[in-house]
């Protein structure tokens, strides 16, 4: 039985790939910001057994390696690792102050790269592990006004291609998954704040993406399912990119 950690997995596609790893039988490790969320969620998922919550708060790196130690403690491995959690203000070069900077940088950047730190000596341990990474089309130069978020989002490509380089003589493979214009908690959040209702951003992303929508959450599951399986054994370095056919 394969054991899957997740770094989010409360909300948006972390929620369904959790939902899918279920789903094939895996025990899966997850985190988030409140514990209520996290609970009711195994609740309702009704496999408690395989099952573990660590509220977290990615700031804390204290915390992030309890994370990881927990996740050992309970499911004795990790076979894969899904780093979904990040944050995307809005925030153009001329107008980021540095709390904001360092905000996401803490969180889309220093955060995985500490859990990594923990779980990539597992993952050498037993000789194998499947790392995803998850990007965004704001890698390769990133709207105006996402400037610190698409900074992390290339440095994160960076890593992926760094663990797959080097770490491939120990079995652990790493891969990076660009997701599009999505449709998450977080996203309908963030335009409710600038006014905009969900049917106005499905309108206005149906303009933008060539592929006439924005994702919604399902569209990037089945690529990460491929990731984490045994079917992509000799797949590492690779970039996916599931975007509707969006560039930025």
């Amino acid at each position: 039985m394969k054991t899957v950690m997740i770094l989010g997995g409360a909300k948006g596609v972390g929620k369904e790939i959790l939902k899918s790893c279920i789903e094939k039988g895996y025990n899966v490790a997850f985190s988030g910001r409140k514990s209520t969320i996290g609970n009711q969620l195994i609740q309702s998922l009704n496999a408690k057994n395989r099952l573990y919550f660590h509220e977290l708060d990615l700031n804390n790196i204290n915390e992030i390696e309890n994370f990881y130690l927990e996740t050992i403690k309970r499911f004795k491995k990790i076979d894969s690792l899904i780093l979904y959690a990040g944050i995307s203000p809005v925030s153009s070069i001329l107008d980021t102050e540095e709390e904001i900077y360092d905000s996401v940088f803490n969180i889309n950047l220093k955060a995985p790269f500490f859990l990594l730190k923990h779980v990539l000596k597992s993952m050498k341990n037993n000789n194998s592990g499947s790392i995803v990474f998850f990007g965004s089309a704001h890698m390769d130069y990133g709207e105006i006004d996402r400037a610190p978020y698409a900074l992390t989002k290339s440095s994160l490509y960076t890593l992926s291609n760094h663990i797959a380089h080097h770490y491939a003589k120990y079995g652990i493979r790493s891969n990076y998954v660009v997701m599009g214009w999505t449709n998450t908690e977080g996203e309908l959040e963030l335009r409710t704040k600038e006014g905009i209702s969900e049917k106005e951003l499905k309108n206005k992303a149906s303009n933008v993406v060539p592929m006439g929508r924005m994702l919604n959450s399902f569209d990037p599951v089945p690529a990460v399912m491929y990731f984490i399986s045994d079917q992509s054994a000799m797949t590492t370095g690779s970039i996916i990119r599931i975007t509707g056919g969006e560039y930025i």
